[in-house]
């Protein structure tokens, strides 16, 4: 699964995740108590995750959305958007 990151420092980027379902933040184990993102939500292709948004926390959920259709993430991994679920 692709783990794609909206805001913060690292806003755009990339990156592979083993396991099949993602974490609820990243990095799981940060050390500062304070996730520096948060899963907002899922693709699924075939009934499992295709790949994971994360937004940092101060992201307004409307703007998550929108940067990901703008990113077209849905189509470039054929996957239908779901919301996290804690």
């Amino acid at each position: 699964m692709r783990a794609l990151f909206v805001g913060g420092t690292v806003d755009n980027s990339e990156l592979d995740l083993d396991g099949a379902q993602p974490p609820h933040s990243y990095p799981e184990n940060g050390g500062s108590g304070r996730p520096r993102y948060k899963l907002h939500h899922v693709g699924l292709r075939e009934g499992e995750v295709a790949y994971a948004v994360y937004a940092a926390p101060n992201t307004a959920d409307a703007e998550v959305e929108r940067i990901a259709g703008e990113r077209d993430y849905a189509r470039r991994f054929q996957a239908e958007p779901r919301p996290a679920t804690p």
